[in-house]
C-alpha cells in the first residue's frame, strides 16, 4: 500500500487541479480571478505532477526493499516490532544507495589481519590490514583474548575504546584494539566518506548557528526505526573488515557499526557500549548486549522495545587510571580550591574540530582572569591545525604571546606529573597540539586528572569524573548528556552562551564551595559504581566467554 502521506499528496494535488480547471464560468467576470486563476491552475498542476512523481518514485524504491534485505543475518523489522510503510522502505533503499553507492556487499570476503604492540599503550595489540605495518605479525588471537572494536570517527568512539582496553589489560586479558579504518579497503572508505559529511555538518552547525544549527540538531535527534535499518544495512557491506576474527572472541564495540557487523557475522559474544544519554534506535545493536551509562537511557530503550535480557545499566565509560585515582585527584583539587590557587581549566576540542567560535570567545572572556593569575589554561587543539591557529589568535587577542607548547605524548605525561607533584606550570597558558591522532585523544584523559575544571561540549566527556562546565553542544542529543552530569553533581547543565559559562567562573571566583561540592559528588558517585561502565563491560565479556554458547533472538533461519 502506498504510504498515506503520498496518497494524500496525490489526491490533494488532483482535487486542487480539478477545482481550478472546472471553476464556474461566471467567476471570469472578476478581473482579479482572471489574473490569479491561470497561476493557481498552473501551480495545482505542478504540485499534482510532483506528487505523482513522488508516488511513483516511492512505489519503485519501496518495491526494492525486499531484495535489499534478503540474505541479511538479522531481521531488523521484527526487532523493532514494526513493518515499514512503503515510504519508509523507499527511504531505506534511497539512503542505502547514497551511503554505499555502487559498492556491492561481498559477505564471504575476508581481509587478512596483522597486529603489533601499540607505541603508546604497553601490552595493547593494535590490528591492521596484513602487510601495512612494519614489524607486525599475523593476527592470531588466543582463546582468552578480548577485541575492542571501534571506528576513528571524531574522538569519542576512540576515547571510549581506549577506556575499555585499559580495564581489559588491567584484568590481565590479551587485548586487541581493532579500528575498522586500520583495514585499508573499499569497505573502510565507505565509513570515511560518511564521517566527512558528519564532521562537515558539525562544523557548519556550530559556526553558522541559527537555522543551520537547528536543522542539524533535528537530524542528530531523529534516530527512529528507519535509522537502525539504514545503519544495519550498511554494516552488511563491512563484513570483510572483521571476517578474520574468530567468532568465539568477545567483541566490545564502541561504535554501532562494529557491533552490527559482528552480529551480522555471527559472533557469539557481542557487547555494545551505547554512546550518549539520548535513546535512539541507531545506537542500539540488535542481538548484542547493549550497555548504557545512565538510567534514563535504560528506561527509554526498554520502552522502545529493546529486550530486557540484552540491556544492562553498566555505568560510565571511563579509563581505569581515572577511576582508580578519583579520591587522590579530588583531594588535590579540594586543597587547591580552599587555598584559592589558580584554577586550572582544561579546554579540549572534539574530533570534528567544531566549536571554534565559541571556544575562542570563551578564551577571550577569560583574559582578565589569566592576567590576574586566577586561571591557568590548558588548551588541547588535538590534531586540528585550524584549531591550533584559532587558539593562538584568541590568545593574541588577550595579549598572551608567551605560552608553552607541548606536541608529544612524552611531554603531556611530564607536564601532568609535574603538576601532580605540586609544581606550578611554567606558563599560565599551555597549548597542546599534535600531528598524530592518539595524542590528540589521550591528552585530554591524562590532563583530566590534574585539571580543576574541564570545559567541553557535552559529548563522551560529559560522563568523566572531573568538575565540568558543559559548554555549547554540537547536536541536540548532547544536551541530555549535560543533564546527566548536572544530576550527578559533577557538571553543569549546558551553557549555550559564553556569558553562561562566565557566570560559573564568577561563582568559582566568589569561593571554593562549587568546586568542593562537585569533587565531593565525584567521590560519592564512585562509591555508587557510576564510573564502572568499562569495568562491568570487561567483566561481562569474560563471563560470556566462559559460559555455554547461547543463540541470539530474531536471527534469520
Amino acid at each position: 500500500t502506498v504510504d498515506m502521506s503520498v496518497a494524500k499528496a496525490v489526491i490533494g494535488g488532483g482535487l486542487a487541479a480539478a477545482v481550478y480547471f472546472y471553476a464556474p464560468s461566471e467567476l471570469d467576470a472578476d478581473a482579479v480571478v482572471r489574473t490569479v486563476k491561470p497561476f493557481c491552475y498552473g501551480m495545482a498542476l505542478f504540485c499534482g505532477g510532483i506528487a505523482a512523481i513522488a508516488a511513483v518514485g516511492t512505489l519503485v524504491l519501496g518495491s526494492m526493499y525486499g531484495s535489499l534485505i534478503e540474505g541479511n543475518t538479522f531481521k531488523i523489522d521484527e526487532y523493532v516490532h514494526q513493518q515499514p510503510s512503503m515510504a519508509q522502505r523507499a527511504q531505506v533503499v534511497l539512503l542505502n544507495r547514497l551511503n554505499v553507492g555502487s559498492h556491492v556487499a561481498n559477505k564471504s570476503a575476508s581481509i587478512a589481519l596483522e597486529d603489533a604492540e601499540s607505541p603508546f599503550v604497553p601490552s595493547l595489540r593494535v590490528t591492521s590490514k596484513a602487510g601495512s605495518r612494519a614489524g607486525a605479525t599475523g593476527f592470531k588471537a588466543p582463546a582468552e583474548a578480548i577485541v575492542v572494536g571501534t571506528i576513528r570517527m571524531g574522538f569519542g568512539h576512540h576515547r571510549i575504546a581506549y577506556a575499555a582496553t585499559s580495564w581489559a589489560l588491567g584484568a590481565g586479558r590479551p587485548t586487541y584494539f581493532h579500528d575498522l579504518l586500520n583495514v585499508d579497503s573499499p569497505e573502510a572508505q565507505l565509513i570515511i566518506d560518511m564521517d566527512k559529511l558528519y564532521s562537515k555538518g558539525s562544523r557548519m552547525a556550530t559556526e553558522l548557528g541559527g537555522p543551520v544549527e537547528k536543522l542539524w540538531g533535528m537530524i542528530t535527534k531523529n534516530g527512529d526505526e528507519n535509522s537502525l535499518r539504514v545503519f544495519y544495512q550498511m554494516a552488511e557491506h563491512l563484513r570483510p573488515l572483521m571476517q578474520a576474527i574468530p567468532r568465539s572472541t568477545p567483541i566490545i564495540a564502541t561504535h554501532c557499526f562494529v557491533g552490527m557487523l559482528a552480529v551480522s557475522l555471527g559472533f557469539k559474544h557481542v557487547i555494545n557500549l551505547v554512546i550518549d544519554n539520548y535513546a535512539q534506535w541507531f545506537i542500539v545493536v540488535p542481538g548484542a548486549y547493549n550497555l548504557v551509562q545512565g538510567p534514563s537511557n535504560y528506561h527509554n530503550l526498554l520502552r522502545m522495545g529493546v529486550p530486557a535480557d540484552r540491556l544492562v545499566l553498566a555505568g560510565h565509560w571511563i579509563p581505569k587510571d581515572l577511576v582508580d585515582n578519583i579520591e587522590f585527584d579530588c583531594e588535590l583539587r579540594k586543597q587547591r580550591a580552599r587555598a584559592r590557587q589558580p584554577r586550572r581549566i582544561l579546554i579540549p576540542v572534539g574530533g570534528a574540530g567544531a566549536q571554534k567560535t565559541f571556544v575562542s570567545q570563551f578564551i577571550q572572556a577569560l583574559g582578565s582572569h589569566v592576567a590576574e593569575g586566577k586561571v591557568q589554561l590548558m588548551l588541547n587543539a588535538g590534531d586540528h591545525e585550524h584549531m591550533r591557529v584559532a587558539f593562538a589568535e584568541a590568545l593574541a587577542a588577550i595579549g598572551v604571546s608567551d605560552y608553552a607548547v607541548v606536541d608529544s605524548m612524552e611531554g603531556v605525561h611530564e607536564y601532568a606529573e609535574r603538576l601532580r607533584s605540586g609544581v606550578e606550570p611554567t606558563h599560565a597558558v599551555t597549548l597542546f597540539a599534535f600531528k598524530q591522532y592518539f595524542p590528540a585523544v589521550a591528552t585530554t584523559d591524562v590532563l583530566s586528572r590534574v585539571a580543576d575544571v574541564l570545559a567541553c561540549k557535552p559529548s563522551e566527556l560529559a560522563f568523566y569524573p572531573v568538575p565540568k562546565l558543559m559548554i555549547r553542544r554540537v547536536g541536540d542529543h548532547e544536551a541530555y548528556s549535560a543533564l546527566r552530569a548536572s544530576e550527578l553533581g559533577d557538571g553543569t547543565l549546558e551553557l549555550r552562551e559564553v556569558e553562561d559559562a562566565m557566570a560559573y567562573i564568577a561563582q568559582m571566583d566568589a569561593g571554593p564551595d562549587l568546586l568542593l561540592t562537585m569533587n565531593k559528588c565525584i567521590v560519592s558517585n564512585k562509591k555508587s559504581g557510576f564510573y564502572d561502565g568499562c569495568k562491568n563491560a570487561v567483566a561481562l565479556a569474560t563471563e560470556l566467554a566462559a559460559s555455554s554458547e547461547k543463540s541470539l533472538p530474531f536471527l534469520a533461519n
